[in-house]
């Protein structure tokens, strides 16, 4: 059976499923990040050289990877509201920015705190920690310039434009540790390079980063539904459904 995926590209099709995604994505999260932090707390080894203050990076990693990663995915669904005037892809992109500015500001933190011990210093002002602020920067300024605008289509616009722009700064703040002589390190995974690290340290930052991919999912589908429910507010449709629900919980209580 084939399934048209053209069909959710409505807010009407999206919805319903987008309740269903987020639900779905917000039980993994919590089950991964059960298991991730028994494994980051409990079942990896104490560090040779950082003792237990290493840690931070079961967050810190999870966050840093999340943040680049959120910020190429807002950039594709802005290409994609740009290029195809999608109202849905607007609204993706909308729903992504507030996760992304979360995480990006938790790197920021936890990266502070681990470099208090490691390096004796909070900040300093390494490439990587520099670009890393600087897309918090551009998370916030998403945000704050969609709010700034009154129309929804010409905020869309304007935020694809922004985010499409910023994106040159990712891989800036990938590739910054080989560019420049800075204090972060290197990778401690790679793709096409053994793990640097033991493989339960390995393992605990995997199930962490699937944590943190899941709550991003759940809530950005959670949040696209609340946009939805605010850009369509008087369709037909949305009326129907709202009605729908409140009579399906009205016989609920009185059953």
């Amino acid at each position: 059976m084939l399934i048209n995926w053209y069909r959710f590209s409505s807010p009407v099709s999206f919805y319903p499923l987008a309740g269903t995604g987020a639900h779905v994505f917000g039980v993994l999260a919590a089950l991964f990040a059960g298991a991730g932090l028994f494994v980051a707390l409990y079942a990896a080894p104490t560090d040779a050289t950082q003792g237990d203050a290493y840690r931070i990076i079961y967050l810190h990693v999870p966050a840093a990877w999340m943040a680049m990663f959120i910020y190429l995915v807002m950039a594709g669904w802005s290409a994609a509201a740009l290029g195809f005037n999608a109202r849905l892809s607007a609204m993706m992109a909308q729903a992504l920015a507030p996760t992304g500015a979360l995480m990006a500001a938790l790197a920021l933190w936890t990266g502070a705190f681990w470099g208090r011990p490691t390096w004796g210093t909070y900040w300093a002002w390494d490439a990587r920690m520099t670009s890393t602020l600087i897309l918090l920067f551009l998370y916030l300024g998403i945000i704050a310039l969609r709010n700034a605008i009154e129309d929804p289509r010409r905020a869309d616009r304007a935020c694809a434009l922004l985010a499409l722009v910023g994106a040159v700064n990712v891989p800036i703040i990938y590739f910054s540790v080989r560019w420049w002589n800075t204090l972060h390190q290197g990778s401690s995974i790679s793709l096409t390079v053994a793990p640097k690290m033991a493989m339960t340290m390995v393992t605990g930052i995997l199930v962490m980063t699937a944590a943190a991919w899941c709550y991003t999912i759940a809530v950005t589908l959670m949040r696209v539904q609340a946009i939805i429910v605010e850009r369509e507010r008087g369709a037909t449709w949305l009326d129907s459904l709202i009605d729908l629900r409140r009579r399906d919980g009205i016989g609920r209580s009185s059953a």
